[in-house]
């Protein structure tokens, strides 16, 4: 085939709309052709690599090979729009819309509270639809299963999951009111409970004489929801159906750059393939599109053999199946799952292998599109599958324009890093997988930091085949990834083994071999190197026991051959059984008699929850363009510190579509830019402090033109001495002013009074805010006086309206920024949003054009920032008893190379030292490293959380060092009403120990920890932990002058309402609390308000929206208007005391009266000295309790979270649905701080995780299977808004919870191994980390190199 020949016309349909494209660019995306070319926004972009499943979409297609059309969703940031070809696309534009009617999948997850900030929602809602569309009737197996590929940031999972629930043929969602008694009352943990909706005085919950009658459970009611109909959907394209004409010619697409073919026979393949050897064969891009994007390789010819019948075909013969190379697997676990069944189980080994990998490869979005022969030909050394086919010597043929050849995936099939020995003019046309013989058994592991949709630290696949009638080895491979450059077998080991009987002294002596054979330089890609090593021992442990027992059913029980596994050993065989989670939302009702129109106490929905399950909410990218708009991309330093000798952007001049180069010279105001204080710069001028400082920019006419431009720039350095750790900055005195400290007390004496003195040191690393939309900002030039629009995601309107103006030169009053709502913000939002707008604000000065930019995902985690890590170290003295005197406690926080908030973040976790318990003596020292990172900066919680931890592990080893259980020793120093705390504050309405006595009620937490402790006796290799933690969370602002706020209300003619103040909406349902507000306040019904924007020009000198007291300032502000209005309103009440609010409404305007009105609220006596160590700190407290429980893998460091119930108190809750949600996002996103994700850095200061590929936060899977939320009722809080507390940031380190249960179970599995007392797990609590605490034999034949005699992968900063 010619490439020079003219270009086919691109035809697929969308929503039913058949689309022809007559210049099809192999480089778009779907995703880009959706949103740029037809304006469907509601496909969002969460990461570009298809790890999030915010951009999910589902494809039909005639199959004319399985002779039918098949639904299958797929991620349209990877997706070609060339791919598409002859497809059809449906969107959630396109299964139903407010204006015309709800699709039962978009109703439910928007009634079930599924939704906060609403940006991952479409791909949750198109994700469910594809399921429904190919099995109306699926279990809760198969619906946790199809969100494996979807993450959300906000809910904490469980109302998506329980919302669809209602879809599933085994949901617990009956709907019934339960007699019987609970399984919560029992001794355990069971993820089967009555615990569904129904009668709330039959609930086993509220038979409990901790629950009265007034607490409920139903946050919305199921039998609301419309039926699903599966004979409403849209039909698909009858013209596709002419599957005929689909195979009968081949076709071309050409963009800018690269060609795309897809022939129409295996012949025209194998000729491209030896005219353009170099070629990549893509089916689903899931590879090739992340190096294209990522790594910036450019393929100029692709060819996508997607309709060729021998790519595709399957064949059962003698020896095993054969799969064609294209087949997806998807297809494969469908077919292997049915082969699994029909044939005997002896024959099956391989195939139940292959797919127990595939349960966790990726997500269902990848497997859905992602090849076989593209899995084994990317080669890469972490591969789930290629360990599996090398262990079971697969066959494979490879194809080539002078034939066929077939080849063994032996330990010579992998060449090198990501090579094979397949030739490049060759094809991998088919794979065999073959059946196992009687006597042969195959197991697979998998450890990785997540078990969703994650990549292996390291995988194994082990196969041994024994002489028939015996024990004695008769071939055996070992195979791994992640513990070379590729796939390896452990040579050594299986010759040394073979003819070996299979018993202790094999065990012993194939543990030493592979300590020997598997060895990693202590400087290996990827870190983790004791880890590694250790896992690739205890992989062939439970290997070893697994045979074992298939062996003595294999050989009946001959006890003559077989060694009796101790019974404490058997769990070491089990993997991880997940059943589907269950929970209780328990709140308090409104009480009798409140009116029915007053909303504030019910459980209503998020006003937009609907729109965003429709696609049709905006967010500030789905803004249409404006006339003549650019795009901007920005170029930032690869060198952590360094001098900057030469800016040079010619070559990204001359590129298609680049209109300019901003940089700062072009800053026509001040460079200058920061927040607390002006230390940081819009644009480097001379010198760069991290990477991912911002240098320049590039405007273009497009996204990707920008984008490729961008890298183009040229940068000369001469790079300086960096400071990247903590411990750095500790030996150079790198520190920012001032140093913050905190006393009461006499230290000194109570040192002396103490039985026990007790030091340690604790770190914990930071986080990524990983909000779904990332930072985004349009500028808009007015041309006049030099005003200028902003849209922002922000989370501070006022600070990035001032921030701009100093960058241009301008007053404030010329600068308007508009909100409409965020994808999440977390504090990410707060202060690092101005840094880009001040950047695109200058571009669109300079080019007098509208200018847009919103980062990638790997851009925003380079570039903003996140949560401030911390060490520790803490003196402690106590009692026998554990009672605690005194404490002097030091930390350390990594600020990066600005100060930004961290003074402010620094002081709040000083505030916060001793979480919920009173110390009588206490000294506190902060210190803020100045570190070549890119600045950190607000992130909820503020600093809190990491006090908190490292207050609750003093209190850990307290326990431990005087042998008593932690929870006696909490409860005897939590505080108590009255008490003062280290900052002179006196707590009112303490309702810590109120929490404390209903979670362990609740919770059955003593007869459950007798369970854990008789299951810990049981089992040797698995251990369970559980653990009861407080947190005493203080509101407000710490900086004094942020406490206030204003509010704008109008009334209309109409008798409609307008409402607008200060906060932002992020998704935490704040304008929806603030309508709750207004409704009670003008004594109208919610619906008759609206708010829609946050803007600058409406409400000023607005505080940002973090410090979870959004809801009381802004609440109270808009209250103030109210009450204002209500007063000019009232003659005209009392002159027609019959009418209606219109009526009364329409009287005032004709009497001339005012119907507009300003409010305005500051937090009375707030403002805390720390020079002088006095004032109030806090307008009030806010309290929780959580209860975990968990169950380790002693052997990998794997876990899982077994139960959580957690009791709030968030006052006289506003929206009891919005509360609860909070609750469970905060909790669920501390779980992801505490036990998941870990930034990890070069000792050069880059960022390794720069998206969800090797970033991971929370999934569906990580839940407690028993999840449940109480808010504490009576509980009234006199200094906010209707008696409310604010919950945003409190819950969060109630998931600490989870990591001292943890740290428990390893006490348990450490006291096994003799080793007994205080021990240090820092946070997170990862495998890693698990594992390596878990000391035991395997452990110690794995030591670590000496620290300063290689240069570490990784560092800990």
């Amino acid at each position: 085939m010619e490439l020079d020949r003219p270009v086919d016309e691109l035809q697929f349909y969308v929503n039913g709309k058949k689309i022809v494209e007559k210049n099809a660019d192999p480089e778009m995306t779907l995703h880009y052709y959706l949103r740029r070319k037809l304006g469907l926004t509601g496909t969002k972009l969460g990461c570009a690599e298809g790890g999030c499943g915010a951009c999910t979409v589902m494809v039909s297609r005639f199959d004319v090979f399985q002779k039918k059309i098949i639904h299958y969703s797929v991620n349209a940031c990877l997706a070609p729009i060339c791919s598409l070809h002859n497809a059809a696309v449906t969107t959630v534009e396109g299964i139903g819309s407010t204006t015309t009617r709800l699709h039962p999948v978009q109703e439910r997850i928007a009634k079930a509270h599924g939704s906060q900030c609403g940006f991952c929602t479409p791909g949750f809602v198109m994700s469910m639809y594809t399921l429904l569309r190919n099995n109306p009737k699926p279990t809760m197996e198969e619906i946790e299963e199809t969100f494996q590929g979807n993450l959300c940031r906000c809910t904490g999972y469980r109302p998506i999951l329980k919302g669809y629930s209602t879809f599933a043929v085994n949901s617990d969602c009956c709907g019934k009111a339960i007699t019987t008694d609970c399984c919560m009352e029992k001794n355990k943990t069971v993820p089967t409970c009555c615990k569904t909706k129904g009668s709330h005085d039959t609930h086993c919950l509220n038979r409990d004489k901790t629950n009265p009658a007034d607490l409920v459970t139903r946050l919305y009611d199921p039998s609301e929801f419309k039926p699903l109909d599966p004979t409403q959907e849209p039909i698909f394209p009858p013209e596709l159906q002419l599957h005929q004409k689909l195979l009968q010619k081949s076709v071309l697409f050409r963009g800018e750059r690269v060609t795309w073919i897809q022939p129409s026979n295996l012949g025209e393949l194998l000729e491209l393939k030896f005219q353009y050897p170099t070629a990549r064969l893509v089916v689903g891009n899931t590879e090739v599109g992340i190096e294209m994007k990522f790594k910036d390789m450019l393929y100029p010819v692709i060819l996508a053999p997607v309709c060729i019948p021998e790519l595709k075909a399957i064949q059962q013969t003698e020896t095993g199946i054969t799969f064609g190379g294209a087949c997806t697997l998807t297809f494969i676990k469908n077919v292997l799952q049915k082969a699994v069944e029909k044939f005997p189980e002896y024959q099956t080994e391989t195939f139940k292998a292959v797919l127990e990998q595939l349960k966790w490869f990726a997500g269902e979005q990848i497997r859905n599109v992602a090849a076989v022969a593209g899995n084994i030909m990317t080669a890469s050394p972490i591969s789930d599958l290629n360990p599996v086919f090398m262990s079971a010597q697969c066959k494979v043929t490879v194809a080539s324009k002078d034939g066929t050849r077939a080849i063994r995936m032996d330990r010579n099939f992998f060449s090198g890093y990501r090579k094979t020995v397949v030739k490049p003019h060759e094809i991998l046309l088919a794979i065999e997988i073959p059946f196992t013989k009687k006597g042969e058994f195959v197991s697979v592991y998998k450890q990785s930091t997540r078990q969703e949709d994650d990549i292996a630290i390291v995988n194994s696949a082990m196969r041994v085949l024994f002489r028939e009638g015996t024990n004695t080895v008769e071939e055996i491979r070992l195979c791994y990834g992640g513990m070379s450059e590729k796939t390896a077998l452990a040579q050594t080991t299986c010759e040394t083994l073979k003819g070996r009987e299979w018993n202790e002294a094999l065990l012993e002596e194939a543990c030493k071999l592979i300590a020997k054979e598997m060895t990693l330089e202590p400087s290996a890609p990827g870190g983790m190197v004791e880890f590694r090593r250790t896992l690739a021992i205890s992989f062939f442990f439970k290997f070893y026991l697994t045979v074992l027992q298939k062996l003595s059913r294999y050989l009946n029980k001959n006890n003559n051959y077989i060694e009796q596994i101790p019974p404490s050993w058997i769990s070491a065989t089990e993997l991880f059984h997940r059943d589907p989670p269950s929970s209780v939302q328990l709140f308090q009702a409104v009480p009798p008699g409140q009116c029915v129109e007053d909303v504030v106490g019910r459980p209503i929905m998020h006003l937009a929850a609907e729109k965003q399950a429709t696609g049709e909410a905006i967010y500030c990218d789905d803004m249409p363009h404006f006339e003549n708009e650019l795009y901007l991309a920005v170029v930032t330093s690869t060198k952590p510190h360094a001098k900057i000798i030469a800016i040079d952007p010619t070559d990204a001049l001359k590129m298609p579509g680049i209109v300019d180069f901003i940089s700062a010279k072009d800053v026509p105001g001040s460079n200058l830019t920061g927040h607390l204080c002006f230390d940081e710069t819009v644009f480097a001028e001379d010198t760069v402090t991290c990477i991912g400082y911002i240098i320049g920019a590039i405007l273009a006419d497009t996204q990707p033109h920008a984008r490729r431009a961008a890298k183009a720039v040229k940068i000369t350095y001469e790079e300086l001495k960096p400071i990247i750790t903590i411990q750095e900055a500790i030996e150079n005195e790198s520190f920012f002013l001032p140093i913050r400290k905190l006393e009461k007390g006499d230290i000194k004496q109570g040192f002396e009074e103490a039985d026990h003195i007790l030091e340690g040191e604790m770190h914990m690393g930071g986080q990524d805010h990983f909000y779904m939309e990332t930072h985004c900002t349009i500028a808009v030039p007015k041309k006049e006086n030099g005003e200028m629009e902003l849209f922002a995601s922000t989370q501070a309107a006022s600070a990035t309206q001032g921030l701009v103006a100093k960058a241009l030169g301008v007053p404030s009053n010329r600068i308007v920024c508009r909100v409409k709502r965020m994808g999440g913000g977390f504090g990410g939002k707060e202060s690092r949003t101005t840094m880009l707008s001040t950047v695109v604000a200058i571009a669109a000065h300079k080019a007098g054009r509208p200018v847009r930019c919103m980062y990638d995902r790997d851009e925003d985690m380079l570039i903003t920032g996140g949560r401030h890590p911390f060490l520790g170290h803490y003196k402690v003295g106590f009692m026998k008893n554990g009672k605690i005197v005194a404490l002097d406690v030091t930390y350390y926080s990594n600020a990066g190379n600005s100060m930004d908030l961290s003074i402010a973040i620094m002081e709040r976790a000083l505030l916060h030292m001793t979480n919920a318990y009173q110390v009588p003596n206490t000294r506190g020292v902060g210190y803020m490293c100045k570190t070549n990172l890119s600045s950190n900066t607000a992130f909820r919680g503020f600093g809190g959380p990491q006090a908190m931890m490292i207050a609750e592990c003093w209190i850990n080893d307290i326990a431990l060092t005087c042998a008593l259980p932690a929870d006696q020793v909490r409860f005897l120093n939590l505080y108590k009403e009255g008490e003062i705390t280290h900052y002179n504050l006196k707590l009112e309405n303490c309702t810590v120990q109120r929490c404390w006595e209903e979670c362990l009620a609740i919770s059955d937490y003593h007869n459950r920890q007798k369970y854990v402790e008789e299951f810990n006796r049981q089992h040797r290799w698995r251990k369970r932990g559980i653990a009861v933690i407080p947190t005493v969370f203080g509101l407000s602002f710490t900086v004094r002058l942020l406490n206030q706020a204003g509010a704008l209300v109008h009334i209309y003619k109409d008798g409609s309402v307008l409402v607008t103040h200060a906060g932002t909406e992020m998704g935490q349902g704040l304008h929806t609390k603030i309508v709750q507000i207004a409704g009670r306040a003008l004594q109208i019904p919610a619906d008759k308000i609206y708010i829609s924007e946050t803007s600058t020009n409406t409400v000023p000198n607005t505080s940002p929206t973090s410090a979870s007291v959004s809801s009381d300032l802004n609440g109270m502000a808009v209250y103030n208007a109210c009450q204002i209005l209500l007063q000019r309103l009232k003659p005209f009440k009392e002159a027609n005391p019959s009418g209606t609010w219109e009526e009364w409404v329409i009287a005032a305007y004709i009497d001339r009266v005012s119907l507009s009105a300003t409010g305005f609220y500051k937090t009375p006596e707030i403002g805390y000295d720390f020079e002088k160590s006095e004032g109030m700190a806090f307008s009030y407290m806010s309290y929780g309790v959580a209860c975990s429980e968990v169950e380790v893998d002693c052997l990998t460091g794997g876990h899982m979270n077994l139960r959580t119930d957690i009791v709030m108190d968030v006052g006289f809750s506003l929206n009891p649905a919005i509360d609860i949600g909070q609750v469970e996002g905060a909790f669920v996103q501390g779980l992801g701080l505490f036990t998941l994700e870990e930034l990890r850095y070069s000792p050069e200061g880059f960022l390794y995780t720069r998206g969800p590929g090797m970033y991971k936060i929370p999934t569906l899977g990580d839940i407690p299977l028993e999840f449940n939320v109480t808010l504490l009722r009576d509980s009234p809080n006199s200094k906010a808004i209707y008696s409310s507390k604010g919950v945003g940031e409190p819950p969060l380190f109630l998931s600490s919870s989870v990591f001292f249960a943890i740290k428990d179970a390893i006490a348990f599995a450490r006291a096994d191994s003799g080793i007994t007392g205080p021990f240090r797990l820092d946070s997170p609590a990862t495998p890693e980390r698990i594992r390596n605490a878990c000391v035991d034999q395997f452990t110690k034949m794995c030591p670590s190199a000496n620290p300063g005699t290689f240069k570490p992968w990784a560092v800990q900063v």
